[in-house]
């Protein structure tokens, strides 16, 4: 990041600090958010994307659906606005570093990080998808990693705002970055969630060859690639690319997207399952690909990795060349205008008349557009001629962005100036994210089923607790998601160690049932101990001790209580008896408090102990009773006869002995 001159104040907010990037679209600065205190991403649109009103309210609209994507890796949007005309968004500020800084160079990454990184990109644009958003411009300028290695993509809507207006890309063109195009998107044809698949096998690639697999002079160049040339695989250009992973890139960057992954939670699956060394379920292995798809070498040149408009390319049959890439009625306006004159044509050749034309104004019949989104849905109207067509959102379990509804309802009858309304989803309501860290990871898929939402687990080594239980969770408890969205469970990884559980005071079944719950054996020999706390048989410790690191499966040894221990007992004679009763309950022993006989006190002070039952420096049990004599004002006389002067320390005096014999220690 470099430091600004002109720290600028947006929305008597946002003030820029630092220059972080600056792309096709937009320049990103650090901001300081002076209303909350914290450090933001400010993305700023270049004034060529914020002159024209239409584009504006689009853009307002994406990222308002782009805010509503509460995922762990993809970057919030915490705010949108306007500014003397310059139109921006405001993100969190992610620490880390772009990919595109980290394969700079032509730098390679290892197999094992290039498949951990690409899974947690495509769990966020599997999320995505199924709120209803395509990315549009998956690549490594828009994946963003922290510290911890965790994914944050970036960008989310504003591809798919710019991508929906034509006065940004002139009839013929695509918004986009050559690179990464999906051949469909460089026809020009309508796009899905398989196009980002593409893109994220484009990116995989490059990751594990150090260049993306197709370049050129110009993004028109790289677009022809794409459409007409054959990927050579990676494990033909980098050795070391494992079979599996060379098959699941071959797989995702298919050109027909029918025999592509048809989700990116497939693609997913089986870059986890690479992980984990399970065998693939989706990919298709090396060889298995012919026609168009034939591994063909392919000349490196320079890379194109900038989004802009780029003409489309015709495919081998057009736009239409793939067949079984379904075309949806919200196609650029460009190809919309081939397809309303191969229209005007079938239907002059067939005599018909034709009121839907564009610009017709007399009665038709309203399309149906229930379930497309709400930007194919407007751009498929505009198409056909409809000139007022506005949109109201509401709640519901449709896709966000999904239209739900029409006014009027389609079959009826009308004309290009009836107004339209498009009753558009905007998901479930918001609901607070139970607190589940610290539960079982089946407890915890409960509580957030139950409170609406979805579950998806990750592993984590940064954190420290038992297996199977969580041990953070995204979003944190009791802040608000969308309702129908996914919280991820931070469970332990495979193999890493863990401490041993607190299983003192417990009986030795209840421990072993504790110790089995967190996948640890109890050994078959047990130990004992003394113990002054632990009633007998029960457990007093542990080998290894609680809190030591194990692995799941190491054998604990149990240490059970043999009962009380044996103390020292102190020497209290000559104590004044406050005296002697605090010693030897701090030995944990108690006081039996008799008056001497006058015969034991002669020269002794009143309240001093003259005897003790058992005597000092032995051993008595924890929690025993010892007898102390003290001498009193009151204290008996000694036998018959007796005067009371004998002298101290006589033995003399029979009673003293029988005094100290007739109470148990």
């Amino acid at each position: 990041m470099e430091p600004v001159s002109d720290q600028r104040l947006y929305s008597n907010r946002y003030q820029v600090t630092h220059l972080i990037a600056h792309g096709g679209m937009a320049m990103v600065y650090r901001a300081e958010d002076l209303l909350l205190g914290r450090a933001v991403a400010l993305k700023i649109l270049y004034p060529e994307l914020s002159s024209d009103p239409a584009f504006v309210e689009r853009f307002r609209r994406e990222a308002q659906a782009a805010a509503r994507l509460s995922h762990p890796n993809i970057v919030p949007v915490f705010d949108w606005g306007e500014d003397e005309g310059t139109y921006f968004i405001v993100m969190e500020l992610v620490e880390g570093t772009s990919l595109a800084d980290v394969l700079r160079g032509g730098r390679a990454l290892t197999a094992q990080r290039s498949a951990q990184l690409a899974a947690q990109i495509a769990a966020a644009l599997g999320y995505a998808h199924r709120n209803g958003m395509v990315h549009r411009d998956v690549k490594p300028g828009n994946i963003l990693i922290t510290p911890d290695a965790q994914v944050k993509v970036a960008d989310f809507g504003i591809a798919q705002a710019v991508a929906s207006e034509d006065h940004l890309a002139e009839a013929g063109s695509v918004m986009g970055t050559a690179t990464y195009f999906s051949p469909e998107q460089a026809e020009g044809a309508p796009v899905d969630g398989r196009s980002d698949v593409y893109a994220l096998g484009v990116v995989l690639y490059e990751m594990l060859v150090g260049r993306p697999p197709f370049s050129g002079e110009t993004p028109l160049e790289v677009s022809t690639h794409h459409v007409h040339s054959a990927v050579t695989p990676p494990a033909q250009v980098n050795s070391a690319v494992p079979r599996d992973l060379d098959a699941i890139v071959m797989r995702a960057l298919v050109k027909s997207p029918a025999q592509r992954y048809q989700s990116a939670e497939e693609l997913r699956e089986d870059l986890v399952r690479f992980t984990d060394g399970q065998p693939l379920r989706w990919a298709v292995p090396p060889g298995a690909f012919s026609g168009d798809d034939a591994t063909q070498m392919v000349q490196a040149v320079t890379p194109v990795d900038r989004t802009q408009a780029i003409p489309v390319v015709p495919g081998p049959g057009g736009v239409t060349g793939y067949a079984d890439v379904p075309l949806l009625k919200a196609r650029r306006r460009g190809a919309g205008r081939w397809w309303a004159l191969a229209l005007v044509l079938v239907v002059i050749a067939a005599g018909g008349t034709l009121y839907a034309l564009r610009g017709a104004s007399g009665p038709t019949t309203m399309p149906d557009v229930v379930k497309q989104t709400v930007q194919n849905a407007e751009l498929a109207l505009a198409h056909d001629g409809f000139k007022n067509v506005t949109s109201s959102t509401t709640t519901s379990a449709q896709p966000v962005g999904t239209v739900i509804s029409t006014s009027p309802k389609a079959g009826s009858s009308v004309s290009a100036n009836t107004a339209i309304v498009l009753t558009v989803s905007s998901g479930l309501p918001d609901v607070t994210v139970p607190p589940v860290v610290g539960l079982s990871v089946s407890a915890a898929t409960t509580a957030i089923q139950q409170a609406g939402l979805h579950v998806t687990t990750s592993s984590t080594t940064t954190l420290s607790g038992p297996p199977n239980t969580v041990l953070s969770q995204s979003p944190i408890a009791s802040t608000k998601a969308r309702s129908g969205s996914f919280v991820t469970l931070y469970v332990l990884a495979t193999g890493s160690s863990y401490p041993v559980p607190n299983v003192v005071g417990q009986s030795p079944s209840l421990a072993g049932a504790t110790l089995g719950s967190e996948q640890l054996a109890v050994s078959p020999t047990t130990t004992t101990q003394c113990s002054n706390t632990i009633a007998q048989g029960m457990v007093v410790g542990t080998s290894p001790s609680v809190g030591s690191a194990v692995t799941a499966g190491t054998k604990i040894q149990l240490i059970l209580s043999s009962g009380l221990c044996q103390v020292v007992v102190p020497n209290v004679v000559n104590d004044t008896l406050v005296q002697a009763q605090a010693a030897l309950a701090h030995q944990g022993l108690s006081a039996n408090e008799q008056v001497a006989p006058a015969t034991l006190c002669v020269g002794a002070q009143n309240g001093v102990v003259v005897t003790q039952s058992v005597t000092g420096g032995s051993y008595a049990q924890y929690h025993s009773t010892i007898t102390l004599e003290y001498c009193s004002a009151s204290s008996p006389t000694g036998p018959t006869g007796t005067t009371g002067g004998t002298p101290t320390g006589s033995t003399g005096a029979t009673g003293v002995t029988g005094s100290t014999t007739t109470v148990a220690g």
